[in-house]
């Protein structure tokens, strides 16, 4: 039941007998744990079971994998985060609920052919249920431009994508952190630089007001239709993540603190609160509504990217 020796901790729901000549029975479990013939009859053990996966995998009974995914697709995941050597097979099992394959799962492979000509990474979002991250404003401007998003919603998702840094060539990049870059017409360049230069009072205004709450405030890209919203650092925590570390009864304090998101504030400059606030900041600095209204967008912020409140009294008193 527990025979590290043979199988890894991924593989632990694996049942069977391992029939071999050429183990010598006749010496110590501690001699026998040390055995070269032992690390390569795991080695094929596990090379067996990967293919056994792929068959069931790429058969025709879909049920079965269904069933077979359900069960054990945390495993696979788990042998991602744990397995260096396989990670490349085991991602080929990996499934996923995506913007444009929302009535099944979808493989990486499946999701590499939709991809438009001109897309280089996969964009993934991570959360808590697929609820939430379908409605995430992270996904506005890629849904806008056509774009998939794979929606990884187990918590296992955060260890395991971590390790798997690209797929196939093609980078994974989360649309909840930094980094993200979309491609834009001339049109949308030009009207992006002209944004940049008017807004640079208002920028200045808000990361004054909100001072060590946020790393730094900018203008983005990737929202559509909401106003702002906080976005993370590329190799930091996401604030699924931030939450799954905040529930560990026994995480590690100094560890939460410098692993804890640093955060950007990221304006929508096209939103019409937003450029109400540019229009206040440029004839007022000191206009107590700009003040007001900043906390209000970064509470609902919080809320909207996933993070918690850490005042709700004060958002509540805001909002009555």
């Amino acid at each position: 039941d527990e025979c590290q020796e043979l199988l890894p901790e991924w593989l632990g729901f694996v049942k069977g007998i391992v029939d071999s000549e050429d183990l010598p029975l006749n010496i110590s479990r501690e001699m026998l744990q040390q055995n070269r013939i032992l690390k390569i009859v795991k080695k094929n053990i596990v090379k067996r079971c990967i293919e056994m996966f792929t068959e069931i995998a790429e058969g025709e009974d879909d049920e079965a994998w269904t069933k077979f995914y359900e069960a054990f697709g945390k495993n696979i995941k788990l042998g991602i985060h744990e397995d260096a050597t396989n990670r490349e097979k085991l991602a080929k099992l990996l499934r996923y609920y995506s913007t444009k394959s929302t009535e099944e799962m979808t493989s990486l492979d499946d999701y590499v052919t939709r991809m438009p000509e001109g897309q280089e990474p996969i964009y993934y979002i991570t959360g808590e249920s697929r609820k939430a991250v379908e409605n995430s404003p992270f996904l506005e401007r890629l849904r806008k431009k056509g774009l998939e998003v794979l929606f990884l919603t187990s918590p296992i998702d955060e260890y395991a994508v971590q390790q798997l840094k690209e797929y196939d060539g093609h980078k994974l990049i989360s649309c909840s952190k930094e980094g993200l870059e979309i491609d834009d017409t001339d049109d949308e360049k030009a009207a992006w630089d002209t944004a940049k230069e008017t807004s640079a009072t208002l920028l200045e205004l808000i990361k004054e007001t909100l001072g060590d709450k946020v790393e730094k405030v900018t203008l983005t890209e990737r929202l559509a239709t909401s106003p702002c919203i906080l976005v993370t650092s590329e190799f930091g925590w996401s604030a699924h993540m931030e939450q799954i570390m905040k529930s560990q009864a026994l995480r590690d304090n100094q560890m939460s603190s410098y692993m804890v998101s640093k955060k950007t504030f990221e304006l929508n400059p096209t939103h019409s609160i937003v450029s109400e606030l540019r229009k206040r900041a440029d004839a007022d600095k000191s206009d107590k509504t700009i003040k007001d209204l900043t906390w209000l967008l970064f509470d609902t912020a919080l809320l909207a990217s996933g993070f918690s409140l850490e005042d709700p009294s004060s958002f509540s008193k805001r909002i009555h």
